[in-house]
């Protein structure tokens, strides 16, 4: 499995001086400013996992290798990255500007539930391009944030914690924009989320003897108690995409991610992903992806 990226282990790689941290009982917050690191270039692709949440605020040319996907970055983005899911981030060009704020669910918990936000759950929704405006206003928000871990402000990690909500709502703001609806606003709207939650705790795959329990249609609508054709519709109109299709397309999802950050033979990710023969489980890749899961890791790894 990708390796885990500890705290401890962060902090022994960084000059600490440059940024002042909470950790505590109420959990672990800091900021940096992304000039005052260095950030190499032209590194080969090594996934990990953190066990801290991050949010990144970047100008300049990168690639984030994040889960099965692969972004080119060019501009001003905005990143969440959650333990859960493996990255690497490949620095291209050597200026690069913004910040970088980490923290344990723990303190964000303090205000709200972080699994609550599509933000930090969804991989789609991971990498946000920012237009000048939407820049100038996280610029202005990681500013505050910065200063105030600099303060004397006695109760400086309360006022941490709101300035952390406000990126987290102001990017969720625009998520719930560009799909068109609020949410949870209606019953389709709630199925939709209680589906996608369902589907989405099952992983991440982290041994090689844990296996899914839901992979089909019915196997869904029978935890959420309702009939599949009704579950399949909503999901249809909500989202364009078919019960079978989030199915399908979150295991190759997790098949991807699998073949690039562990050594576990086809024939281990097959049953973890629910597949009992591995032909049955090689087929449905190719038919997928146009490559078979060998060819595909040699691909990623070369």
């Amino acid at each position: 499995m990708a390796k885990i990226v500890e705290l401890k282990t962060l902090y022994e790689h960084i000059d600490n001086t440059i940024g002042e941290a909470t950790s505590n009982r109420a959990g672990h917050i800091n900021i940096f400013k992304i000039d005052d690191l260095h950030l190499p270039t032209n590194r080969k692709p090594n996934y990990t996992r953190r066990s801290f949440y991050k949010i990144t605020l970047i100008t300049g040319e990168n690639k984030i290798h994040y889960a099965d996907q692969c972004k080119h970055i060019n501009g001003t983005v905005l990143i969440f990255t959650n333990p859960n899911v493996p990255y690497f981030w490949e620095t291209v060009s050597e200026r690069q500007t913004g910040y970088i704020g980490i923290f344990t669910e723990p303190f964000f918990n303090q205000l709200g539930k972080i699994k609550e936000y599509p933000v930090f759950q969804l991989i789609e929704e991971a990498v946000i391009p920012l237009s000048g405006n939407e820049a100038k206003i996280y610029t202005e928000l990681f500013s505050k944030m910065y200063n105030t871990l600099y303060s004397n402000y006695p109760f400086k990690y309360n006022l941490l914690g709101h300035l952390l909500m406000e990126v987290v709502h102001e990017a969720q703001k625009g998520y719930l924009f560009k799909k068109g609806t609020s949410h949870g606003a209606n019953a389709a709207e709630r199925l939709k989320d209680a589906f996608t939650g369902l589907l989405e705790r099952q992983f991440p795959i982290e041994l090689n003897y844990q296996l899914i329990n839901l992979n089909s249609p019915s196997a869904f609508a029978g935890q959420l108690n309702v009939h599949v054709n009704h579950l399949n519709k909503v999901l249809t109109t909500v989202t364009g995409r078919t019960t079978t299709q989030w199915i399908n397309d979150r295991i190759i999802q997790e098949a991807k991610v699998l073949l690039k950050t562990t050594n576990w033979t086809v024939s281990e990710i097959a049953y973890s992903l629910g597949y009992s023969e591995p032909n049955q489980f090689s087929a449905f890749f190719k038919n997928k992806t146009n490559i078979n899961a060998t060819d595909f890791r040699k691909k990623v790894n070369d």
